[in-house]
């Protein structure tokens, strides 16, 4: 019940701002690409996602290669991952996003699609955001997130299955995707 009313308040809050609420599924929410493109996420229906708040000054930075791993291992078998960048914590995403993009591909290798930065806690949380959260609140039902590379898998049908912790390796999450993307 709270966690419909949290909803609910949230997009109340984006409405009196003027930004869209409506929302049918996850595959609704509007988000911008890190080249400055606005889209949703339809393009990923169908597909296992796992969505992570990223960046490129965190300790936990180094999972990028994990994730990437993930990606190639996976992506053909129908995983994708998606990156937004977040300057929240102790300002560990200070660059532009085409700095970010650069970074990203010259010392990872990532080919998996990321996003422009968003806020994932606050007043100015992102919505989708808001609604993984409230979907899958973390240790003792508390909905903010504690850090960078906070994940979250959704199933092919747009349900947000699990979330895990920063310290949780991406290596880590391969038993729950192989099992989400035989369903």
């Amino acid at each position: 019940m709270f966690k419909k009313f949290f909803i609910l308040l949230m997009m109340l809050t984006f409405a009196a701002a003027g930004k869209e609420t409506t929302m049918q599924s996850i595959y609704d929410f509007k988000v911008k690409t890190i080249e400055g493109e606005e889209t949703t996420l339809a393009p990923y229906r169908g597909k296992v996602m796992l969505i992570v708040n990223v960046a490129s000054k965190c300790g936990y930075t180094p999972q990028y290669d994990g994730l990437q791993a993930l990606y190639e291992k996976y992506q053909e078998k129908g995983l994708v991952i998606l990156g937004f960048p977040c300057n929240q914590f102790t300002n560990q995403e200070p660059g532009t996003e085409e700095e970010i993009e650069n970074f990203c591909r010259v010392n990872f290798g990532v080919t998996f699609p990321m996003f422009s930065k968003i806020e994932v806690n606050g007043e100015n949380t992102h919505l989708l955001y808001a609604y993984l959260k409230s979907e899958q609140p973390g240790i003792l039902g508390t909905e903010a997130i504690k850090w960078n590379f906070t994940k979250f898998l959704v199933d092919k049908q747009g349900n947000v299955i699990a979330r895990f912790g920063s310290s949780t390796k991406p290596k880590e999450l391969e038993e729950e995707i192989e099992k989400l993307l035989k369903q």
